[in-house]
């Protein structure tokens, strides 16, 4: 009696831990920490309605109560008697609205002028490069003020304003990636088997040029956070909702007897645009291969 022949089960291929994008991202510790209070600040925006519903610009309470003297406000209330707790949770709302949506608009922009620029050459990209050296060359922030002086003060028209200004560097990295990609060959099999333009563009080239645009989108949010609290504490913000810059703005006539009013949102600008920065780190080391083994 033979006894029957057992295959033995086909060793599972695992790829290594540090290949991983996620593992090469959390051995990077401070991109971590970044990681975390962007999360907590998605969670405070989200959550804003139910921990304190309402107009977060009522008044509620006596002025200028100072941080952790009162249960009901943690960290006091502003000149008018409105609650700055409530103030910060529904303006992380607002500036990362801004900032996440202005961002994708520069990034969309950077990206679409950058690959033209490469891929058609020529007169094509002269006029586009000559373009975003005109947007460089004026003052991001003088630009951006004129920008919601003419418009208005909506949050819709700051949006607008930020991300016009923040598409040149995008355009510059997507351009260089793109000449380094351009002839590769892969990018001249594709023409061999003469897909159309848009198809070797979005579909075959981008995916390889992304990585580094991430990172610089990632970037660009904190960039147009810093814009929208420029605006507010200048006073052009839309009025109708809670904005940490326009709160720094209004508690610096009271900075001398009540700097808590500054400082509470500008403490709160400087954490939110501190982990961006971090998770831009973060994301360059996992996604640029050449750092993978530092």
């Amino acid at each position: 009696m033979t006894t029957p022949l057992t295959l033995a089960p086909a060793p599972t291929v695992r790829t290594k831990r540090s290949d991983h994008l996620i593992a090469r991202f959390a051995r990077h510790r401070g991109a971590v920490v970044g990681a975390l209070l962007l999360a907590l600040v998605v969670l405070m925006a989200l959550t804003a309605d139910l921990l304190y519903p309402g107009n977060p610009l009522r008044i509620v309470a006596a002025p200028e109560i100072w941080p952790f003297t009162d249960r009901a406000y943690p960290l006091g209330t502003d000149a008018l008697g409105r609650d700055i707790t409530a103030m910060i949770v529904h303006g992380a709302r607002a500036t990362l609205l801004i900032g996440l949506v202005a961002a994708a608009a520069a990034t969309a922009i950077g990206v679409t002028v950058g690959a033209l620029a490469t891929w058609y050459g020529g007169w094509v990209e002269e006029i586009l490069m000559r373009l975003t050296e005109l947007f460089q060359i004026i003052p991001n922030v003088v630009f951006v003020l004129t920008v919601v002086s003419v418009l208005g003060p909506k949050i819709g028209n700051i949006t607008i304003a930020v991300g016009l200004v923040s598409w040149p560097p995008i355009a510059r990295l997507t351009r260089a990636e793109f000449l380094s990609l351009k002839e590769r060959e892969f990018v001249q099999a594709c023409r061999a088997v003469a897909l159309s333009p848009g198809r070797i563009i979005f579909r075959e080239i981008l995916p390889n040029a992304l990585p580094p645009v991430i990172v610089m989108a990632s970037l660009v949010v904190a960039g147009a956070i810093l814009y929208e609290s420029v605006v507010s504490f200048l006073g052009l913000g839309d009025p109708n909702i809670a904005s940490w810059g326009r709160m720094v703005g209004e508690g610096r006539t009271l900075i001398r007897s009540s700097w808590f009013l500054s400082a509470v949102p500008g403490v709160a600008i400087m954490l939110i645009v501190l982990a961006l920065n971090l998770v831009g780190d973060g994301l360059n080391d996992a996604l640029n291969p050449k750092l993978r083994k530092r």
